[in-house]
């Protein structure tokens, strides 16, 4: 037997089939928010704010299917999936870890938008792990992962408020000079979004985790 039918034989007695060694390229990006008119545009729902801007560029359409409207947009190879969880801000957790698990994606590849009082409106800031620092959605997201080691990017909503206003001021919306600033933190975190599948988390950061507002920096302008 010549050696070229030797290897042909070995290869059909071990199931030797061509195998494509590209990694699959998909990525979770949830966006916390409350579902309904009433939360609609609220700080609280900043995340939401920017996974629909994401879609809305890519011309993609929301589904309402389990724990969440989903959809989903293509950028140079990759697969952003996009999610707003529908069990609300204090259950985040039962979407994102349903998610994950549905689409078969990696802790990795994982983003969760949020908003953070700790940022001044126009801020945003991204970070690999953390505390949840009081926030309820993460706080959820962080119990039914069993881990603080998920990437989010944090939105600013300021924390302009008297004491015991938090909730009113979180559930209020933006007053106009806020919004200018916030709009334009929203392009800028799909455009880290859009990084962060492309060249990695640690790029993003170093890209992206800028001082000053959004809206003062349009000349950041990267090549995802």
């Amino acid at each position: 037997m010549s050696l070229w039918r030797k290897i042909l034989s070995f290869c059909k007695r071990n199931d030797c089939k061509e195998t494509n060694d590209e990694p699959v390229s998909k990525y979770l990006i949830v966006g916390l928010g409350n579902v309904g008119a009433e939360y609609e545009g609220t700080r609280h729902n900043a995340g939401f704010m920017v996974v629909d801007a994401l879609a809305k560029e890519g011309e993609a359409r929301w589904s309402l299917e389990r724990h969440a409207y989903r959809t989903e947009v293509r950028h140079k190879g990759r697969t952003l999936v996009l999610i707003k969880p529908t069990t609300f801000m204090n259950l985040s957790g039962k979407a994102v870890k349903y998610w994950l698990q549905a689409e078969k994606i990696g802790l990795e590849n994982l983003m969760v938008v949020v908003d953070d009082l700790a940022l001044d409106p126009g801020i945003i800031r991204i970070k690999k792990q953390g505390a949840a620092g009081g926030h309820n959605g993460l706080t959820d997201i962080e119990q039914h992962l069993g881990t603080q080691a998920y990437n989010r990017l944090r939105v600013g909503v300021g924390s302009d408020f008297g004491r015991g206003h938090q909730i009113d001021h979180v559930l209020g919306q933006f007053p106009p000079e806020d919004l200018v600033r916030v709009e334009a933190a929203v392009e800028q975190a799909c455009q880290a979004l859009k990084c962060f599948a492309t060249q990695g988390i640690d790029r993003t950061m170093n890209l992206y985790n800028k001082k000053g507002n959004a809206h003062q920096n349009e000349s950041l302008k990267v090549e995802n």
